[in-house]
């Protein structure tokens, strides 16, 4: 199969595809997703088959207004209406009890519920609209591996296994959205952070919860990037907190263990240390999470390219958005810290 780049201009192409049961990747605000009809389940199944997603990991759907997402669901919660009206578009997803039959159980992953959000991206809404369908839309990468955030980086993965990719540019967030559990509208529960935090979620709602418990082989996942492992590169992964006495004691431990270094951290310590490794990516500038954020999967990513053995990876104190740069960071380590 040939993978078609389509420019801005030709959303409409696209669209026939999607309406055809292809799939095409679409740009948001946070990561690239891999778009297929949500109610055609053989288009579906290819997502799974075209990324090797397990198949009980539910998939997050793209609408492109609120008013969409009643034709699905079984009650839209006050919080959750509050929270639409607030942040959508934006980096949020919502889940909640499905109407029965609205959704194969392959989107859902044999849940009784349904994970949706409308992206902040407006080629991907105009996208949605021509297609005349939600979207399911994961990342449009090789499943485990960094998600990508250009267009480059899913013809890297998924080329020859779909039809298209819309070329959006650079993602903005740089990381998946939050998945906000609202199934029961007393107990909102986040179960994987995003660029919207839980203090401005609860800035709006009150007080909501956040899952940490390890989701096991035997459990189902109730939202993607909960169960198996995620975000990661060919060489491994190891995260570095503290100081540059810490940094210089990790770069010394791998080089007399013979390894290639890549050191993955802020424009700072790369200044610092650049000379005693043998490749680089900057993160951008010191103590700007934001900046770490959108940047670490291209990272990720971009020592796969080079002779690094072994990437040297920052910490952020997991608070606002350094909890959700944490969350995919320790998870591409398999919370390996030096």
């Amino acid at each position: 199969m040939e993978t078609k780049i389509f420019q801005l201009n030709e959303i409409e192409k696209a669209a026939q595809l999607l309406k055809q049961g292809e799939l095409i990747a679409f740009p948001t605000e946070t990561v690239y997703g891999l778009g297929a009809n949500a109610q055609n389940e053989t288009a579906v199944k290819k997502v799974y088959a075209a990324k090797g997603r397990p198949s009980d990991n539910p998939l997050i759907v793209h609408v492109a207004s609120i008013a969409e997402v009643k034709k699905y669901v079984a009650e839209v919660p006050f919080a959750a209406q509050k929270l639409m009206e607030k942040f959508w578009p934006g980096p949020l997803t919502i889940i909640f009890r499905t109407k029965p039959g609205a959704f194969s159980k392959t989107v859902t992953g044999g849940l009784d519920s349904v994970a949706m959000r409308m992206p902040d991206n407006a080629a991907t809404l105009a996208l949605i609209k021509a297609t005349g369908k939600p979207l399911v839309g994961p990342s449009a990468n090789t499943s485990g591996k960094p998600s990508p955030t250009t267009a480059q980086h899913v013809y890297h993965d998924l080329h020859g296994k779909i039809a298209g990719v819309l070329d959006g540019g650079k993602t903005g967030v740089g990381l998946e959205s939050t998945v906000l559990d609202m199934t029961d509208p007393e107990k909102p529960i986040i179960l994987r952070p995003g660029a919207m935090t839980r203090e401005v979620i609860e800035a709006v709602i009150g007080p909501i919860d956040t899952d940490h418990h390890q989701v096991s082989k035997e459990e189902q996942p109730k939202a993607p990037g909960m169960k198996y492992k995620h975000y990661s590169p060919n060489e491994p992964v190891i995260i570095v907190k503290g100081s540059n006495d810490q940094w210089q004691k990790a770069i010394d431990h791998y080089q007399l263990q013979g390894e290639k270094i890549g050191l993955l951290a802020n424009e700072d310590c790369i200044r610092l240390f650049e000379s005693k490794v043998a490749d680089t990516f900057s993160l951008g500038k010191k103590d700007e999470v934001a900046d770490a954020a959108k940047l670490l999967y291209a990272g990720l990513r971009y020592f796969e390219t080079t002779e690094a053995t072994v990437i040297l990876a920052e910490a952020h104190e997991a608070e606002g958005l350094g909890d959700a740069y944490m969350n995919r960071l320790e998870k591409a380590a398999g919370n390996h810290y030096f």
